[in-house]
């Protein structure tokens, strides 16, 4: 299984820093090698965040472009963050894309989601997700072991959710997804629950997209991430979509066509009041437990 540390936005940022600074002084990459007594492929590697540059190395970077009093004191924080592990990298049996995209959610400002077949990973229960993450298993072995830590990541990923500031989580799900079964009422009627409770937090919001709405745009599943600027470094827009055997970055270039078709799925969606009626309907409906 191919493995990956999941280069953090902070390493992507400032790769791209580093990148952007080299430009602008008119060095090539053999050029910049040949003054620090590099190789090519060290530059291209810390340029790329293909690997975690050093403290010491952004100190030469930085004095070979002539970057000094508060840009330098910036950027050199910025490598300290970079420099920081993410929780993800104690699992490094992770596949890579799964590695990339948690690298990437952890650190968004903001997240747009459309999701027309299941519970979104933020929003479910470990019951739920135990029995999402088996579901894989009748296409790829997995032992029981796997499974456990997949649910484990699944759980530890909703922590942006409740720290200190909290990611702001903006879903519209299908409504077919309330009577979707995934394992039994119980489950179903733990995870209705569960996403009520949610949506209560004051950054998440939940709008159900009706059966009988105007669906003006028949899209996939995607999720778009959004970062704040940090360290006066932006970092684009990105959006991941999957299916059973592709993760997908979608070019960046196409990203406010994704932000575009969110806000239309929004609009015909019903509000987060109207949505919580209805999921309130369909537990005691659909999954009704007897007490």
């Amino acid at each position: 299984m191919s493995t990956s540390r999941g280069p953090s936005v902070r390493q992507r940022r400032l790769a791209a820093e580093l990148r952007r600074l080299r430009e602008r002084k008119g060095f090539t990459g053999d050029e910049v090698a040949e003054r620090l007594t590099w190789s090519t492929a060290k530059v291209s590697r810390i340029e790329n965040a293909r690997t975690g540059a050093k403290i010491s190395d952004v100190r030469r970077l930085l004095d070979l472009y002539d970057i000094d009093g508060a840009r330098f004191d910036d950027l050199i924080s910025l490598a300290h963050d970079a420099a920081e592990r993410g929780w993800w990298e104690e699992y490094r049996d992770l596949p890579s894309p799964l590695a990339d995209f948690i690298a990437l959610e952890s650190e968004a400002g903001t997240i747009r989601q459309w999701e027309s077949l299941s519970v979104p990973g933020l929003l479910q229960t470990e019951a739920y997700a135990q029995h999402v993450i088996e579901g894989y298993h009748a296409i790829s072995t997995m032992p029981p072991q796997e499974i456990r830590r997949r649910v484990d990541v699944r759980m530890t990923r909703q922590r942006i959710l409740h720290r200190t500031q909290p990611t702001e989580l903006l879903v519209v799900l299908d409504e077919a997804v309330l009577t979707r079964r995934v394992g039994n009422s119980q489950v179903m009627h733990e995870q209705l629950d569960y996403m009520l409770a949610t949506c209560e937090l004051p950054n998440v919001t939940l709008q159900l997209l009706p059966l009988d709405a105007a669906h003006a745009v028949m899209a996939e599943s995607f999720t778009l991430l959004e970062f704040p600027a940090a360290h006066e470094v932006t970092f684009p827009d990105i959006v991941h979509t999957e299916s059973i055997t592709i993760s997908h970055f979608v070019d960046e270039s196409e990203t406010y066509m994704y932000r575009l078709a969110h806000n239309s799925l929004v609009k015909h969606a019903l509000s987060p009041v109207e949505t919580r009626q209805r999921i309130l309907e369909v537990r005691n409906s659909w999954w009704r437990v007897d007490e």
